[in-house]
């Protein structure tokens, strides 16, 4: 399989690139490295045709998706933070930089794009758990980028027969996933703060809870997703089906650590989701999903990986 993956520095990317490689696939990344990093891909640099160019640019697009048969679209500005701060260039890089790569897919002959969507648009909807087929009341600018990545993919597949298949990820944590950014996801950061004897922080009373899902499971869905019969225009949530609260992730992370830190607590972040919990029958059904990581299997692999160089 000939593949592109777009964002392929990034921590989703890079770890999807990996398995790839390790697969003997032919892989192209295409990262500006705004937000990737290039140690991230350095061990298979040689093995790998790098593009460095911007989503936003329609040549470098076009340039990547050349004799390309899936194109998994990882690149995104991430954060609901960031895009709170910023509306513009998260619309600019998430929403438009999507229609180029969309375009690109359909003019080369590409078979299927995957892309990355994300639990978040589903917002202020309290239902749990979260059903595909709910209705969407994004609470953040990055909420409506996604959404509107996935309409345009399903427009896409509709009007032009492109196949294209959206991932909703929920909270995907583990290796190669950045602890320094101010907005860092919650995992790496709890980590690091442990493992330094630094206070985590936690945003609100702590209680809000999240499907929490490992890199490796992730990547896995991207692959199932390639491939899968039935899956063309479609959108799949992808976690564990299981929640936790912050609370009681940052005690799982104490004892997995050793450490015993107290944790500082400040205000809510304004967009940030309460509660989130993943119903995945649909995912199991039509892509063959099944995760294989529980939250502490993950956990432990993550402490490890950050561990290293502490």
């Amino acid at each position: 399989m000939r593949c592109l993956v777009t964002g392929g520095a990034g921590f989703i990317g890079a770890n999807l690139v990996y398995n790839l490689v390790r697969e003997q696939h032919v892989v192209r990344v295409l990262d500006n490295f705004s937000t990737g990093r290039f140690e991230n891909i350095i061990p298979v640099i040689k093995k790998i045709d790098l593009i460095v160019g911007d989503l936003c640019n329609e040549r470098d697009v076009r340039r990547a998706v050349e004799d390309v048969d899936v194109v998994f679209h990882q690149a995104a500005l991430p954060s609901v933070p960031r895009s709170v701060a910023d509306p513009f260039s998260t619309n600019r890089v998430n929403t438009e930089g999507t229609l180029n790569v969309l375009l690109a897919a359909r003019d080369n002959g590409v078979k299927r794009v995957v892309y990355a969507s994300s639990s978040s648009v589903y917002g202020s909807n309290r239902q749990l758990p979260k059903e595909e087929s709910m209705q969407s009341r994004p609470m953040s600018p990055y909420a409506v980028s996604k959404l509107a990545k996935e309409l345009y993919g399903r427009i896409f597949y509709d009007l032009y027969g492109l196949e294209t298949v959206g991932l909703r990820y929920f909270n995907v944590f583990g290796p190669r996933q950045d602890p320094g950014s101010e907005y860092a996801a919650v995992i790496p950061k709890f980590i690091t703060a442990l493992l330094t004897g630094i206070p985590p922080l936690v945003h609100g009373d702590g209680e809000q809870s999240r499907d929490f899902t490992f890199i490796d499971d992730v990547v896995k869905a991207n692959l199932l997703a390639a491939a899968a019969p039935g899956a063309a225009g479609e959108v799949f949530n992808i976690a564990r089906g299981h929640r936790i609260s912050l609370n009681e992730l940052l005690t799982l992370l104490k004892i997995i650590t050793g450490k015993s830190v107290e944790a500082h607590y400040s205000e809510d972040r304004p967009g940030d989701v309460k509660h989130s919990l993943a119903d995945i029958k649909k995912a199991r059904s039509i892509l063959g999903y099944e995760p294989e990581f529980s939250l502490e299997s993950g956990l432990r692999r993550t402490v490890e990986w950050f561990g290293k160089d502490m």
